[in-house]
Parts: structure tokens; C-alpha cells; sequence
């Protein structure tokens, strides 16, 4: 157990810094590896995006990081990470849709630690458990099964 919880704060704080500087970047206007690289507005037009895509995407990045790393807040928790899974699964496939595979591998690489930190969330962050043993869903699959073999 004590793994799984190292393993998540290592991706949750990962993810919630790159997400956190990534929209103080895109407010700002600065450079895509932080003192090198180009301009992130050269890299958004470049996949055809407007500039201003920037303001709207650094509004919701800093408050998301914030939000994945703090206590409580179970339902924007869950609001957060699928904003991060939207924006770097975007950037993904922004970057497939104009042929530049090779870009595409550092939001890829985060998405998957996105998805950890989500996966590997401890009890007390989540809103319940995903498949709960007593679900209403139970009886309807039974129902189902049983109706499935009737028809056999």
C-alpha cells in the first residue's frame, strides 16, 4: 500500500506541476521548455490554433493542478483530471492530425501519468468506488444473463 501511495503523489505532483507552469507559460507567453525553445504562441499556431486558445487554457491549467493536489474538493477533483485528460489527449492528437508524431510524445507520456495519478487515487480522494459490489447495475445484468439463456 505504501507503494501505490509514493506512486501516486509521484505522478499527481509530476502532472500538477507540468499542468500548473504549463498555464503560467501559456499566460505569459513564453517559451515551450521554459527558458528554451519556442514561444509557445509559435507552437499553437503552428497546429492552427489562435493565439488567445492560450488565455482560456492557462484559466482552467492552474486552478486544475491546484485542485488535484489539495485535500477535499472530491467532485472538482474529478472535474480537474478530466480537464487535464481533454487538454493533453488534445494536444496529442493536435499534434498526430499535423503529422508531428514526434511532438506528440511528451503529452503522451504525461497523459499516461495523468491517468496514473487518477487511477491510483487513495480512498479518501475519490468520490466512491467505480464498480461498488452492490450497484443497481448488478440486478440488471442478472436479468440480462438470465434472459440470454431463455432465448438459447
Amino acid at each position: 500500500m505504501k507503494a501505490e501511495t509514493m506512486l501516486y503523489w509521484a505522478a499527481t505532483s509530476l502532472v500538477a506541476l507540468e499542468t500548473f507552469l504549463g498555464g503560467v507559460v501559456d499566460l505569459t507567453h513564453g517559451r515551450i521548455g521554459v527558458v528554451s525553445g519556442p514561444l509557445v504562441t509559435q507552437a499553437v499556431t503552428s497546429l492552427g490554433y489562435p493565439v488567445y486558445m492560450l488565455a482560456i487554457l492557462s484559466v482552467f491549467k492552474m486552478p486544475g493542478a491546484v485542485t488535484i493536489v489539495v485535500p477535499g474538493f472530491l467532485r472538482l477533483k474529478e472535474w480537474a483530471y478530466a480537464g487535464i485528460f481533454f487538454e493533453l489527449s488534445g494536444a496529442v492528437a493536435s499534434h498526430a492530425a499535423c503529422g508531428k508524431w514526434r511532438d506528440s510524445v511528451t503529452p503522451l507520456s504525461l497523459l499516461g501519468l495523468a491517468i496514473a495519478s487518477w487511477a491510483l487515487r487513495p480512498a479518501s480522494r475519490t468520490l466512491g468506488t467505480l464498480f461498488p459490489a452492490d450497484s443497481a447495475v448488478r440486478p440488471m445484468v442478472s436479468t440480462l444473463s438470465a434472459r440470454l439463456r431463455a432465448c438459447r
